[in-house]
């Protein structure tokens, strides 16, 4: 899936100014970091020294208190990554009171749902980036990979409107972006989310027996490429044939 493969016309005018917005706002903070020859990757991990696989980046996740959106950057190491030419990758999530009141988790079999009342957190989706710092490609993830609560596609999709990092720590541009890139890609978000769970779903009835949500060959449930200048073409165009 790429953008092409977006119907525009069935989404809403609504829809599309906030999408373009948000795409402004993507491209206003690679504009401002690559003045001075950053970018949205090295801003973040700038002050912390040597980059490691697997860590965390910023240590402790970036977590907004009021929406109680989360999200980190990490890189698995060169042999285990897939053959994207990924530098890393960014992990967006939303935590119970940022959720809507009437979000459940699935009772899985054989997992404990956490007792704190804000644990039970949900992944929303992933964006990696390549060598440059730019992203290129949106994913999901199955259960294992992040350690999330299990939340059906409907209810995930449900907790996007939520998601906004708006504070300055640890890069207010970097905040900014990945706020305006889960905005920004909506559409396509929400078909990957669906995926998802009809990729468990398939991969449960393929392996009976199996506990898909920890089966480690089935880590990436869905996925696209993504191009941002594409994207806001797209928008522009579908916008100016409704005036």
């Amino acid at each position: 899936m790429t953008e092409r493969d977006i119907n525009w016309s069935e989404l809403s005018t609504s829809r599309l100014k906030t999408m373009i917005a948000a795409g402004r706002d993507v491209m206003e903070c690679h504009r401002v970091l690559s003045a001075t020859g950053d970018n949205i990757v090295g801003e973040l991990i700038r002050t912390t020294g040597a980059f490691y696989e697997w860590t965390h980046y910023p240590q402790g996740d970036v977590y907004d208190r009021t929406s109680h959106a989360q999200f980190y950057y990490h890189a698995h190491p060169k042999d285990e990554q897939r053959d994207w030419n990924e530098h890393g990758h960014f992990h967006s999530f939303m935590r119970p009171r940022g959720m809507p009141e009437s979000a459940r988790p699935l009772q899985i079999e054989g997992f404990e749902i956490p007792k704190g009342p804000n644990e039970a957190l949900s992944h929303l989706v992933a964006i990696s980036m390549d060598q440059y710092g730019f992203a290129q490609r949106l994913f999901t993830t199955n259960r294992w990979v992040t350690g999330e609560v299990w939340y059906d596609a409907e209810t995930v999709l449900s907790m996007l409107d939520n998601f906004i990092i708006d504070h300055a720590q640890p890069s207010w541009p970097v905040n900014r972006w990945v706020s305006g890139m889960i905005a920004f890609y909506r559409p396509q978000i929400e078909i990957l989310v669906r995926q998802r769970d009809e990729t468990v779903s398939a991969w449960a009835q393929a392996h009976p027996g199996s506990d898909v949500y920890e089966d480690r060959d089935l880590e990436v449930t869905s996925e696209c490429t993504i191009r941002v200048e594409e994207q806001m073409r797209s928008i522009a165009t579908e916008l100016d044939n409704r005036r």
